[in-house]
């Protein structure tokens, strides 16, 4: 009897919840089309000005400021013209395409102002008057500082125009209708900048400007509510981004060895670190990018996000630190002994097919005596094994790391085509109950299936900065 009062307890409280939810959505809708019968004005078109016309000095911190903002992974399509648009955007509410911003008059943001281009970043509105989707992450770009918009401006004000419409969005109703985002700016949006800025010290001051402003990292890293907005009070706990897992920077971080400014520093400007792995993902196009932002930016960014992990303790992080230490000697002595044939005896009695599949393929890289980027990270020290789900684990052993031209970073072998997806799930549930103290994950299966085919690896260009 109990048990179907509370069957029927749970069922009115879902009910509750659902009419909840369409009330929120209704107010929305309701406040959309109020805000937009008096809404947002067109800003009159202009001719394109010249790119001489800008100030060089301008338009090459503007190019810093875009590698730090990372406009052109979202503006740039695979194979397509850098800053041209048509990247897709899935969301929960359907798919979104990145607008064309370079400076073609007809199909990019050639006749805006910079009064309207300032408009946009601060507010979501379009130079015709039209809402952005937060796609485009002005909630974060509000905090921009003018002069840095300003210098965002000539710098794409001097691309190379681009005739290029990019195709509709496929959204879900009332998504589709653009007069909602009245409504979610009035709910989520907290127009900049911010004045928080001149109560802190000047290192403090810029980190954060740029992590909660042009870099928009929680953008990523953040979690979102049932509307797509980030939830409040959760700011850098982590988020499922496009079939990765965008790993919490805050104290609930699942590194094994807490992060530190000097050691986030080194992850930012060569895209990997020793004692936390590989960028990989879209994180590794973040990094492409970083590479043309001046060092001290890079440290503030750092700095500042350590700084928000700091509850994890100094304890955790030098016992790690000795535990770190000690399996890189095992690691060695065992590795000088060529000790292979022993690894693959141990792990066929000891977990298994995956036992077997990860003494003969990754404990040569991984146990080898090569430090990264040489050699494999130490297995227990990869948040990919530590992380909350093995999305991002699968990704890697499917697809693998590929080598970017130029750059002195870790590569891997894609094993998708030469082990079965029972293989790849049967090696990772390997992996987490050897290298972790953590439970299982559930249904490793499903990430699996979702990494196949699902284009997540992300192949940097080493000619990325001939763009800018």
């Amino acid at each position: 009897m109990l048990e179907g009062g509370t069957q029927r307890q749970a069922g009115l409280d879902m009910r509750a919840l659902r009419f909840a939810l369409v009330l929120c959505l209704l107010l929305a809708v309701a406040v959309g089309v109020y805000v937009f019968a008096a809404g947002p004005p067109a800003i009159d078109p202009i001719t394109p000005p010249a790119a001489a016309s800008f100030d060089p000095a301008v338009v090459k911190r503007g190019a810093i400021l875009a590698a730090i903002g990372d406009c052109d992974t979202c503006h740039t399509a695979p194979g397509g013209r850098a800053f041209a648009g048509a990247v897709a955007i899935p969301t929960p509410f359907g798919t979104i395409f990145s607008t064309n911003i370079t400076p073609d008059a007809a199909t990019g943001i050639g006749a805006w102002s910079e009064a309207a281009f300032q408009r946009a970043m601060r507010k979501g509105v379009r130079r015709d008057g039209a809402y952005l989707y937060p796609a485009f992450p002005y909630d974060h770009f509000t905090q921009v500082s003018d002069d840095d918009n300003r210098a965002l401006y000539a710098f794409l004000m001097t691309r190379a125009p681009v005739h290029a419409t990019v195709p509709a969005n496929t959204l879900s109703f009332p998504f589709n209708h653009r007069t909602v985002m009245a409504g979610w700016n009035l709910l989520f949006l907290s127009p900049g900048p911010s004045n928080v800025y001149a109560t802190m010290d000047a290192g403090t001051a810029r980190g954060l400007y740029l992590v909660e402003g042009l870099g928009h990292c929680g953008a990523c890293h953040t979690p979102r509510n049932f509307l797509g907005a980030e939830k409040f009070g959760d700011a850098l706990a982590g988020a499922e981004v496009e079939g990765w897992t965008a790993y919490a920077l805050d104290a609930s971080s699942p590194a094994a060895v807490p992060w530190t400014a000097a050691a986030l520093y080194r992850y930012l400007r060569d895209g990997f670190e020793e004692h936390h792995g590989v960028a990989r993902g879209p994180m590794a196009e973040v990094v492409a990018n970083l590479r043309a932002a001046p060092e001290e930016d890079v440290r503030a960014i750092a700095t500042y996000i350590a700084g928000q992990s700091t509850k994890a303790g100094a304890q955790k992080q030098a016992s790690q630190q000795v535990a770190v230490q000690a399996r890189r000697g095992e690691a060695v002595a065992a590795a000088s002994a060529d000790s292979q044939a022993n690894r693959a005896s141990v792990g066929s009695s000891d977990g298994g097919e995956g036992a077997v599949i990860y003494a003969a393929a990754c404990a040569g890289c991984h146990e080898g005596p090569r430090a990264m980027p040489y050699g494999g990270i130490d297995l227990a020290l990869s948040s990919a094994i530590t992380g909350p789900n093995a999305d991002n684990l699968v990704t890697i052993v499917i697809d693998g790391l590929p080598a970017v031209a130029g750059i002195r970073s870790p590569i891997m072998p894609a094993f998708g085509n030469v082990i079965d997806d029972g293989q790849v799930a049967g090696l990772a549930k390997y992996l987490r109950g050897r290298f972790t103290d953590k439970g299982s994950w559930s249904d490793i299966e499903k990430s699996v299936r979702d990494a196949r085919g699902s284009g997540r690896a992300v192949t940097v260009s080493s000619t990325r900065m001939d763009q800018r």
